[in-house]
C-alpha cells in the first residue's frame, strides 16, 4: 500500500502568501506527474483510492484548494474563485517540476482545469473532466447553494457521518468502508463538534447567484475550452444534474475535441474509488 505524503508549497494571492497544502504518492522522482483536483467541498483524500493504483506508474499529486483540508483559508471570500485557484496550483506544479504532466479534476478541480490548460505555454499534456464542463446547470448550482457553506454542526461523528453520505447520494452506490472514507476525510473536530472541513466563505459565492451571471459564467468558460489544446476525455454520471447530454455533445465536436465515456448509476459525481472507474483514467493516461 502507497503512503501519501502531505506537503505544503507557498503561493502568492492578490492578499498576500498562503500555504497550499498536497498530498503525494508513488515515487517522488518520476517525472510524471498526475494532478488532481477535488470538487467544491471535497479534499485531497477523495483521491487515494486512485493513487494507490496509478501511484505504481505515476507520481499522483493531490492539492486541497484553498480554504479546505489543510491548506490555509483565505481572508476575502471574494478570493474563493477559479482563477485564485489557478494561480495557487501554478505555483504548485512549479514546486512539482514534471517532465509530463496530466490533470484530473472533479467538478470544480475541472472547471480549475480548464482554466490553467486554456493559457499559452501551459505544461497540460492530458485533462480529465470528472463530470462538469463549459454548461453549468442552474438548477444545479442552486442544489449545491443549499448545502455549501452552512452553518453545521454534529455532536457524534455517526450524525455527521449522516449528514455527508445525505447530501453525497448522486454519487452512486458504494460499500461502507468506501463511504466512511468519503465521509470522514471532509470532517473535522472542533469544541467538542464535528463539522465540515472547510471555510465556510466559499459559499458566498452562491448566495447571489442567478441565472444571467451563470450565462456570463458559461460564455467565458466556453472561451477557455475552446482554446485547450491538451487531449482530453470527459467523463459523465448517468445521473449528472450538472452536465447535460447537449454540453458533452458540444464538447466532443468544439476545441479540443474530447473523447467521452459515460458511469452508469452515477450523478454528480463518479467518485473514482471503484476499479472499473479507475481503470478509464490509466486507459487514458498510459
Amino acid at each position: 500500500m502507497l503512503t501519501a505524503r502531505l506537503h505544503k508549497v507557498q503561493w502568492l494571492s492578490p492578499q498576500g502568501l498562503h500555504q497550499l497544502a498536497y498530498r503525494e504518492w508513488g515515487d517522488p522522482d518520476n517525472p510524471h506527474v498526475l494532478l488532481c483536483v477535488h470538487g467544491l467541498t471535497r479534499s485531497s483524500a477523495d483521491f487515494d483510492a486512485m493513487a494507490q493504483d496509478l501511484g505504481k506508474d505515476l507520481r499522483v499529486v493531490a492539492a486541497d484548494m484553498p480554504g479546505r483540508g489543510a491548506s490555509d483559508w483565505l481572508p476575502d471570500p471574494a478570493l474563493y474563485a477559479v482563477s485564485t485557484y489557478v494561480s495557487a496550483c501554478v505555483a504548485l506544479v512549479a514546486r512539482l517540476n514534471p517532465e509530463v504532466l496530466d490533470w484530473f479534476g472533479t467538478s470544480m478541480g475541472g472547471l480549475i482545469g480548464m482554466g490553467y490548460a486554456c493559457l499559452p505555454n501551459n505544461p497540460i499534456r492530458k485533462l480529465i473532466l470528472n463530470d462538469v464542463g463549459p454548461t453549468l446547470n442552474f438548477n444545479a448550482l442552486q442544489r449545491i447553494g443549499e448545502y455549501v457553506g452552512k452553518p453545521v454542526q454534529f455532536q457524534t461523528l455517526d450524525e455527521a457521518r449522516n449528514y455527508i453520505r445525505t447530501i453525497s447520494q448522486p454519487f452512486g452506490p458504494h460499500t461502507e468502508s468506501q463511504w466512511s472514507a468519503l465521509t470522514d476525510s471532509v470532517l473535522v473536530q472542533k469544541d467538542q463538534y464535528w463539522i465540515p472541513h472547510y471555510d465556510p466563505a466559499i459559499g458566498q459565492a452562491f448566495q447571489n447567484l442567478s441565472e444571467s451571471t451563470t450565462l456570463m459564467h458559461e460564455a467565458a468558460l466556453w472561451a477557455a475550452y475552446d482554446a485547450i489544446k491538451a487531449d482530453t476525455l470527459v467523463v459523465r454520471g448517468e445521473h449528472s444534474d450538472l452536465l447535460n447530454h447537449l454540453t458533452v455533445e458540444n464538447m466532443r465536436q468544439r476545441g479540443p475535441k474530447a473523447r467521452v465515456v459515460e458511469v452508469q448509476g452515477v450523478g454528480h459525481a463518479p467518485t473514482f474509488v471503484q476499479n472499473e472507474q479507475i481503470h478509464l483514467v490509466r486507459d487514458f493516461l498510459l
